[in-house]
């Protein structure tokens, strides 16, 4: 099992500047499946900077109706059914991403719900299916309908809280988690309405008690305040080994002892300007543009 991290940024300013990418990220052989997980802006570019494939994928996760977890969706539902050709997958998330609610939704269109199965999460209501169970979490955030999940198979739980602020219930819902993934906007006490800070996150996981904790989603004050030492921070005052996500990072899982889980920096294909011949095979030569090279010729003549 991997989890690779197409994106470690989030909030609307980090997304419109691209500090740091927001792609979401992916699970990879849970239960033989594979499954994208808020596909932000950029998330199909970075699947193929950092080397994985967007049409081995058998769901699509997207927590609420915020542009920084759903603009890709949509491409990603084309990739995952061969481009609305086939009927393929499922599409989990929030009510807004279905539907209107409110000033919220939909997220995405009829069109691209018609060839996937479609399950609206709710917190504490469990979806089982061959290959895995889901079951949605509760969160406080500007998108009333939004959810986080906790995934399970074979007894392996992965919990993400999405987008959410603090809240006294929120360590229930990811109860048992063996690998928990927080979204931790902000270092530190300096938590806004709506989403968690560093203190929160500590306070999180003392109570839920994962093998291994991964923080992801940063804010600028995040990014300025090295989430690197916020997670170091997280480890030592709980004693769960605590990773803090970056662009390009994968995470080998062991599912027996998660806390010796392997991180790893992919492969930027992107580094290297490669040849277009290197990326896809061409099936035509491109032929030089006479007319144009005879008119430089004569205005250099």
């Amino acid at each position: 099992m991997k989890i690779t991290f197409l994106g470690s940024g989030g909030g609307r300013f980090a997304t419109i500047s691209q500090k740091r990418m927001t792609g979401g990220f992916r699970i990879d052989d849970f239960g033989g499946k594979n499954y994208q997980v808020d596909p932000g802006p950029g998330a199909l570019v970075r699947s193929y900077q950092f080397g994985v494939n967007p049409t081995k994928i058998d769901g699509v996760f997207i927590s609420h109706s915020h542009t920084d977890h759903y603009n890709d969706a949509e491409i990603f539902i084309e990739a995952m059914t061969r481009g609305m050709t086939k009927n393929n997958g499922i599409i989990m998330g929030s009510r807004t991403i279905f539907e209107k609610y409110q000033r919220w939704g939909p997220a995405i269109s009829n069109y691209h719900k018609s060839n996937s199965k479609n399950l609206i999460l709710v917190p504490n209501k469990i979806a089982r299916f061959p290959s895995f169970s889901i079951k949605g979490t509760d969160t406080q955030h500007g998108d009333p309908t939004g959810v986080g999940f906790q995934i399970e198979n074979n007894g392996f739980k992965i919990s993400y809280t999405s987008d959410t602020g603090y809240f006294d219930e929120l360590a229930k819902y990811h109860k048992n988690a063996d690998i928990l993934i927080g979204s931790v906007l902000r270092p530190g006490a300096r938590s806004i309405k709506g989403h968690m800070c560093t203190n929160n996150f500590i306070d999180l996981v003392e109570q839920v008690k994962p093998s291994l904790a991964i923080m992801t989603h940063f804010g600028f004050k995040m990014i300025a305040a090295n989430p690197v030492e916020e997670a170091i921070r997280v480890s030592k005052k709980t004693g769960v080994r605590t990773l803090a996500a970056f662009d390009g990072m994968r995470v080998d899982i062991n599912e027996k002892h998660p806390e010796r889980s392997k991180m790893i920096r992919l492969k930027d294909r992107f580094a290297n300007r490669l040849k277009q011949e290197e990326v896809f095979s061409l099936n035509f030569e491109a032929k030089p543009n006479k007319k144009r090279n005879n008119k430089k010729n004569n205005y250099q003549n």
